[in-house]
Formats: structure tokens, C-alpha cells, sequence
């Protein structure tokens, strides 16, 4: 993977007050638990941490769900489980991040002051 290309995987669950995102690091273990529940969570999850974007879908600002939010919505505060149900019953959406152009370091064409260069 070159500097600054990568790929960035979450998954959007669509509520009925509420868009709720989990980020995914391991997209093809995240397809292997959807068959085979005794792969770990931690094995393909980014961070056990569930993000609300305020109905404003998948792209919206994202901001850490309450544990009041997720009891309105899941009827429970576990955060382990409502994971496991934002996993199976949300979307996947999947963005691609170019590699970045230009220069690489500016600072090392040499030093500021006269008479010093880097070797």
C-alpha cells in the first residue's frame, strides 16, 4: 500500500430515531462472523465504540451513542451487543482513499540558514 492509500470499511444501521455507524478493519473476517459466530468481534473491529450521525445517514458528523441512545433504540445498553446487531442487520459502505501526489518533504531541501545543508 502506497503512503496515504487505504481503504475504510463501516457499517451503517439504520434506526428508527437514529443512523448508528461501527467501523471495520477486517472486511473478509467481518464476512466469515456473519456465518461463523465464534469469530471474535475483536478480530475484525476497529474500536468497540458505536458512533450516532443524527439522521444524517452513513456520511453525517459522527458523535459516541449514549448509552440512552442505544437503550431507546436496541432496548438494551450493552454496547457488545448492540454491536453484534448493527453488524448483522446494517449496510456496508466502503471507501477508497487515493495515494497522495506531490511532494513527499518539503523540509529536507536544505537548511534555512546560510551556509548549512543537509547531508
Amino acid at each position: 500500500m502506497t503512503k496515504g492509500e487505504a481503504t475504510q470499511v463501516k457499517v451503517h444501521y439504520k434506526g428508527t430515531d437514529e443512523d448508528f455507524i461501527i467501523f471495520v478493519d477486517d472486511f473478509e473476517t467481518y464476512k466469515k462472523w456473519k456465518s461463523d459466530k465464534s469469530i471474535p468481534l475483536a478480530h475484525f473491529i476497529s474500536a468497540f465504540k458505536i458512533f450516532v450521525t443524527h439522521k444524517q445517514g452513513a456520511q453525517g458528523q459522527m458523535d459516541g451513542a449514549s448509552k440512552a441512545t442505544l437503550e431507546n433504540e436496541f432496548g438494551v445498553s450493552n454496547e457488545d451487543e448492540v454491536i453484534k446487531k448493527i453488524l448483522e442487520g446494517g449496510s456496508i459502505q466502503e471507501s477508497e482513499f487515493p495515494e497522495r501526489q506531490g511532494p513527499k518533504n518539503d523540509a529536507q531541501q536544505g537548511s534555512i540558514v546560510t551556509g548549512q545543508v543537509s547531508r
